[in-house]
């Protein structure tokens, strides 16, 4: 088992690649903050090989395929993860923050499958990271929003795509999840806080999911569920579904 994790070195990341070596497989993941890579490094150990990597980053993405081609040579499951998420209101959204969004969400996402396709063994997987939040119109994420559901698009597109490799194209949409950053670019401390108090409101289930929780649905995806291609898994405590609270 061969996995690659993009945006790897916290939060669900980090989870799924703590899953892929409990179940004895290679990993490498990638993340852009320096600290958070030694961090990782340190808390993976040596069957995980951790990359500096800016998903936004044309070069840095080139380079990434490199690197894949010498770990690991072929790959058996893609884990499309890195992400950014700001919460601005439309008005409030300047340019800087929507190209620095599609950037990673986006773009960075579309041409990093494209670059490590050719790595992907017949019957392998790829696992997107979506959001709850790329349906439904959720205040104050519009850039984000757009983007994530951008990202799903490509998913069923490359589903279909990638049939006759018998790749398997899949996606969890996770809700409110307890991670470092609460899932906020550059928020301060009171504004994650205020951000976990409202979702633990508006769930249905009255409470944050945990990046295992997210991880746990990322792997069945990726090789549990052989016959399951084309979905979008949502891990979100019920929010999505707009049942009772």
């Amino acid at each position: 088992m061969r996995a690659v994790v993009t945006g790897g070195t916290h939060g669900i990341g980090l989870a799924i690649a703590k899953a892929v070596l409990a179940r004895e497989g290679q990993v490498l993941v990638t993340g852009r903050d320096e600290r958070k890579v030694e961090a990782a490094r340190d808390e993976l150990g040596p069957r995980a090989f951790v990359l500096r990597s800016d998903a936004a980053s044309m070069a840095d993405i080139d380079a990434l395929g490199r690197v894949v081609d010498d770990r690991l040579g072929g790959v058996d499951a893609l884990f499309v993860n890195a992400g950014v998420a700001y919460n601005q209101s439309f008005a409030e959204t300047t340019e800087e923050i929507y190209d620095r969004t599609f950037d990673v969400n986006t773009k960075g996402a579309f041409f990093t499958v494209r670059r490590l396709l050719p790595h992907l063994c017949e019957n392998g997987a790829i696992v997107f990271t979506t959001s709850v939040a790329d349906e439904g119109g959720a205040p104050g994420m519009g850039a984000y929003a757009g983007s994530k559901a951008a990202l799903w698009s490509f998913a069923q597109v490359l589903a279909a795509e990638l049939l006759p490799r018998r790749i398997r194209v899949n996606a969890v949409a996770p809700g409110f999840i307890d991670t470092p950053s609460m899932g906020l670019t550059g928020a301060s401390t009171e504004e994650r806080a205020a951000f976990s108090k409202a979702g633990d409101l508006v769930t249905p289930m009255k409470r944050h999911g945990t990046p295992e929780e997210v991880a746990s649905a990322a792997m069945f995806l990726a090789f549990d569920g052989t016959f399951t291609t084309a979905v979008k898994l949502p891990v979100d405590g019920g929010l999505g579904r707009k049942i009772a609270g």
